[in-house]
């Protein structure tokens, strides 16, 4: 049997006071590429803060990689997200500081404290997404996309079950976006990984294929659709 990766069930997402989506059920196996889709302000965003900890679950049952989400206190989010990697839109590179020491810095947050070891994986992370010798840039002197693969490089760090990604092809250019989707989909297939992927980009939801959930008036849609409105 496929092990599960994310399991939400009669879950409610808040934003503050605010219910944005209703009961809530989902399973994602691992090894699975899922996309998020749906308008702007329909709780994508929010749906992947709950799964990161980030917004507390509070009504329903959620388990991440093993996790419970119920109860989930500022203690036990940082163990919850050595089994994740995020990737953002915006990138969030540290700008004063190399690749290297950028992604020293996440082991280091991380509980990582052995020089070597450190810096093997680093150098491996590295390679999986093709920046093998850029670790001794600085973030200004990458183009987005060698940005947006450091971003994608840096979640891999702590050999996650699951990879959830905001928007990760919001800011490229569609040659660039290619080329991203084309190396999250080969993470998710060559090392099973799960990836839930939310994109308001239809053209790359139809280049790239997969499991579609929607977000749409409180509500999560299973199996949907394109709807080009």
């Amino acid at each position: 049997m496929a092990e599960v990766i994310i399991e939400l069930q009669h879950a409610n997402i808040y934003q503050g006071s605010n219910l944005v989506l209703q009961d809530v059920n989902l399973t994602v196996n691992k090894g699975e590429f899922v996309y998020l889709v749906g308008k702007t302000g329909t709780g994508k965003s929010s749906l992947l803060k709950t799964m990161y900890g980030e917004l507390p679950l509070t009504e329903g049952e959620g388990t991440i990689a093993g996790f419970s989400l119920r109860g989930m206190d500022w203690k036990k989010v940082p163990y919850l997200r050595r089994n994740l990697g995020v990737v953002f839109q915006d990138f969030q590179l540290l700008t004063d500081r190399n690749v290297n020491n950028n992604l020293k810095f996440v082991l280091r947050a991380t509980g990582w404290t052995d020089e070597k070891l450190m810096d093997e994986k680093i150098a491996d992370v590295l390679d999986k997404v093709g920046l093998k010798a850029k670790g001794f840039k600085m973030p200004f002197e990458l183009s987005g996309g060698e940005q947006q693969r450091i971003d994608i490089a840096r979640a891999l760090l702590n050999s996650p079950k699951l990879i959830l990604a905001d928007e990760p092809t919001g800011n490229l250019d569609p040659e660039t976006s290619d080329e991203i989707m084309s190396l999250l989909v080969s993470i998710s297939r060559d090392y099973n990984t799960a990836i839930v992927m939310a994109s308001h980009d239809y053209i790359v939801v139809q280049k790239f294929p997969a499991r579609m959930i929607r977000t749409e008036r409180g509500r999560v849609v299973d199996n949907a659709t394109i709807n080009m409105e």
